[in-house]
């Protein structure tokens, strides 16, 4: 099967392995991203994943807490999703290795570039954890910048949501679903999809963003087809 993306750079949010219960990691659905991701990976597609670590961790717990050490405590958390969806790709023997921008050397590889290309090309998926290795950058933006690292050809942005929409649609039944947006839109219209930060990095390296639901089984590969789910943003 043809595909329209041969290298890509799937951002997922720590909610979106969390399932249902929007805390720790639901084997269910960590098992369902697993089989997508190996699905589009037995076809050549070149994996390179950024996890999110909201389901574990949301930032400062309060104002007295050190803003540097609240991010450190989410790259914490971000590790171990990482290590979590490794192990869910290892045990569908799909081939994966985590890299981490702290180093931790007992239970991940130190992030390096060319190492990480160089796995890629050898058909392994990479799993970049701990964030930027930089409190105050927020994981959206970790992604930007493996994406365009790597040269990843696109950001597959994989949530718990199905698209882009004007409004919170659960809270909001009036919420207008987004098919395409241009990266000023983000912020003309104040959409929460990524931090600026991260935006201006896509905008500048030329790197489309695909939003859509991860959990929705079959998604990532149309995604990877160029099939219209979800919202482009270019």
């Amino acid at each position: 099967m043809a595909v329209k993306y041969k290298r890509v750079l799937i951002k997922i949010s720590g909610e979106a392995l969390a399932g249902k219960s929007k805390f720790g990691i639901d084997p269910e659905t960590t098992e369902i991203v697993a089989n997508q991701i190996k699905e589009i990976n037995t076809l050549g597609v070149q994996v390179g994943i950024v996890v999110g670590g909201g389901n574990f961790w949301r930032g400062r717990s309060s104002n007295f807490m050190d803003r540097a050490t609240a991010d450190y405590m989410g790259m914490l958390a971000t590790v171990m999703n990482s290590m979590a969806l490794q192990d869910a790709l290892l045990s569908i023997d799909c081939p994966a290795v985590v890299q981490t921008a702290i180093e931790m050397k007992e239970i991940a590889e130190p992030y390096a570039r060319r190492r990480a290309i160089s796995h890629l090309e050898k058909g392994k998926v990479v799993i970049f954890g701990a964030g930027t290795g930089s409190p105050f950058f927020s994981t959206d933006t970790a992604a930007a910048l493996r994406a365009a690292e790597i040269e990843a050809e696109i950001i597959l942005l994989a949530k718990n949501i199905d698209a882009v929409y004007s409004d919170d649609p659960e809270t909001n039944p009036d919420a207008v679903k987004f098919d395409e947006l241009k990266f000023m839109d983000l912020i003309d219209k104040d959409l929460k999809v990524m931090d600026l930060t991260a935006a201006t990095l896509c905008k500048d390296n030329n790197i489309i963003i695909h939003v859509f639901a991860i959990a929705e089984e079959g998604n990532l590969m149309k995604a990877i087809n160029g099939e219209k789910i979800g919202t482009l943003i270019k």
